[in-house]
């Protein structure tokens, strides 16, 4: 912090960039002799293996102590800390090497035209609140 109380931007940056080499240190490498490999082992299936699968609940964590450092009161500390986290959640979006997975495909077979009848009049909801569609040439 400075004399006004505000945070560099040069020092937030720098606090972004180490929140998330350590996040994705924990979440995503193995590190020198598989020790984090061995971390996630030992963590389990509990709290802490939930806690380093997901990479935007780590970056919490890891992002709330220099958040305590950077800012002087609860709510500096409170918006740094938010910031930091969702920092480090954009760098993983901008530098992250496989894109998201696809949207599932759903397919149905069209009912045929008796089916569909005999569907509509099963249906509890009365008749008159089923909107209608009409294709207009």
């Amino acid at each position: 912090m400075n004399a006004t109380g505000s945070l560099p931007l040069t020092t937030f940056l720098i606090a972004v960039l180490a929140v998330w080499r350590v996040t994705h240190l924990l979440w995503g490498e193995d590190g020198p002799f598989d020790i984090f490999v061995r971390l996630r082992a030992i963590a389990g299936a509990g709290f802490f293996a939930r806690l380093l699968d997901c990479f935007y609940c780590l970056s919490l964590w890891v992002s709330a102590p220099p958040a305590w450092m950077l800012a002087a009161t609860w709510t500096g500390r409170l918006l740094v800390w938010l910031a930091l986290s969702g920092g480090a959640i954009l760098l993983e979006r901008v530098t992250a090497r496989q894109p998201p997975a696809p949207p599932a495909l759903w397919r149905e077979e069209p009912l045929e035209k008796e089916d569909r009848k005999e569907t509509l009049n099963s249906c509890p909801v009365v008749e008159s609140s089923v909107p209608r569609f009409v294709n207009k040439p």
